[in-house]
């Protein structure tokens, strides 16, 4: 395989050309305003890391800080969401309702394990 300038400058997540045709994807645990911003802080330290290294690394530091903290909140706020429809419910709740509970857990929680 060769390699491809133009899709290696495309942003990370950013399909290109064929995968564009692709069937959307889940959706994004967190806004893309507060990704992009880390994603921003990230650039700025590695351009930065020639002329001020330690100050590049506290940047890189925070920026991965910032990351987890909304991944943490974005997984809580899944979660809740996910035991809210299901957990005050009637006992005798289809067992449909409980299914797709069911497979929402299993697919965020493979969403997790391929991070």
């Amino acid at each position: 395989m060769m390699y491809d300038q133009t899709r290696a400058q495309q942003p990370a997540g950013k399909a290109s050309g064929r995968d564009e045709r692709r069937a959307p994807g889940p959706e994004a645990l967190f806004p893309s305003g507060d990704r992009d911003k880390i994603v921003h802080r990230l650039g700025q330290a590695l351009n930065a890391f020639a002329d001020t290294p330690r100050e590049a690394l506290e940047e890189a530091e925070g920026a991965f800080d910032d990351a987890a903290a909304l991944l943490v909140a974005a997984l809580a706020e899944q979660r809740r969401l996910l035991r809210e429809g299901w957990q005050d419910r009637d006992p005798e709740t289809q067992s449909t309702e409980l299914r797709l509970a069911l497979r929402q857990y299993r697919e965020i929680t493979q969403r997790l394990l391929r991070l």
